[in-house]
Formats: C-alpha cells, structure tokens, sequence
C-alpha cells in the first residue's frame, strides 16, 4: 500500500486555510468565551472529523454517500442548525447574555463550544463525500491495507485542521480586548451570523 503523503498534505493545507463555517464557528465562540471556548469549539470540530473518518474508512460514509434520503435528511438538519446559530447572532443573543455565560462558568462555555463545533461537523454529509472521494486519490497499489490508509489521511487532516484552529481561536481570543468593544462586537455579530446563514442556505441547496 503507497499513499502520496507530500501532494496529500500539500492540498489539504490549502483546504484547511480556506474560510469556512468550522472557521466561523470557532470565531464565534471565541469572541463570547475566549480563546479557550474558541479552541474547545476547534477540539470538537476536529472530533467531528475524526468520526467521519473512521465512517468512511468503514464504509459507512459511502453509503451514506450512495443513499440519496439518508444525505437529504443530514443535510437539512446540519443547514438548519448553522442557520439557527447564525439568526441567534444575528439577534445579538450570545452578547446580550455573555454575563450570564461567565458566571454560568467555563465549564458551560466550553462544554457548549465542543458541542456546537461537534455537531457542525456532523450534520454537514458533504465531509462524509469529501473524504471517501478525497482520501482515496492518495491511496494506491492495490486495496490491501486501505482501511489503515484511510484512517491514517482522515487522521492527519483531524489533526492539521485542529491545529490551524486552535491557533486562529488563541490569536481572536487574545484580540478579544478590542473585538469586544460593543459597536465592534455587533458588527462582527452580525458579520458572522450572515456568515453561517450563508453557509447553511448554500449546505441546504447545494447539489450532491
């Protein structure tokens, strides 16, 4: 079994610096609750990616991939909840509540960071197509060994992606000093709200 490591990490480096909603969620959270919310958020979208991984490597992905009312059903459910996210922001209700958020204690915050960068990741199937078309392009030589191989891409691409996050959600939760100024914080509110909205609409009218 050969897998083309250098081309592999090359191209999922671009991937990972592109903006996207696992961007957007992790900025939220860093902006209401620090960089430590902001790198729980990134820990659960990595986890999330984790277990897409392991599904495609077992096939499961592909026939999720394969069942058109299986990916539908994900799909709306995963666009819905990125809209959800995005009309709270929108309606200024995480910063109208960050003082209830802090004495709620780190704990919640973080615990919710984890979940909404968790479920973001799952309830997005185009991962699960991206990984069992993606990964096996730099798998050759035969199926032997295939599963290992694909745990050991998806893995890596976990783990790049976590820790590009982790790093952007140190530098927005050390900036936070400035990015919490009130009229900085609605524009950046807003911004990001239109953002995920964006991104569920475009989830839940995108073609397979």
């Amino acid at each position: 079994m050969h897998v083309d490591l250098l081309p592999f990490l090359a191209i999922s480096v671009l991937l990972i610096l592109i903006p996207g909603p696992d961007t957007a969620v992790v900025t939220k959270n860093a902006l209401v609750g620090g960089h430590r919310a902001g790198v729980f958020a990134a820990i659960g979208v990595a986890t999330g990616l984790t277990i897409w991984t392991v599904a495609a490597a077992l096939g499961i992905a592909a026939l999720l991939k394969a069942s058109a009312v299986a990916f539908l059903v994900l799909k709306i459910v995963g666009a819905v909840y990125l809209i959800w996210i995005g009309v709270q922001m929108l309606r200024n209700r995480d910063f109208l509540t960050a003082a209830a958020e802090r004495q709620a204690g780190q704990g919640v915050r973080r615990r919710r960071a984890l979940r909404q960068g968790l479920l973001r990741d799952l309830g997005n199937p185009k991962i699960a197509v991206f990984f069992t078309s993606f990964l096996p392009q730099f798998i050759h030589s035969g199926s032997g060994g295939a599963f290992g191989a694909l745990l050991l891409l998806g893995g890596i691409f976990a783990a790049l992606t976590l820790l590009w996050l982790v790093v952007y959600a140190i530098i927005i939760g050390r900036a936070s000093g400035l990015l919490r100024k009130p009229s900085v914080r609605r524009g950046l509110d807003r911004f990001t709200g239109v953002v995920l909205i964006g991104f569920g609409i475009k989830l839940a009218f995108e073609r397979r």
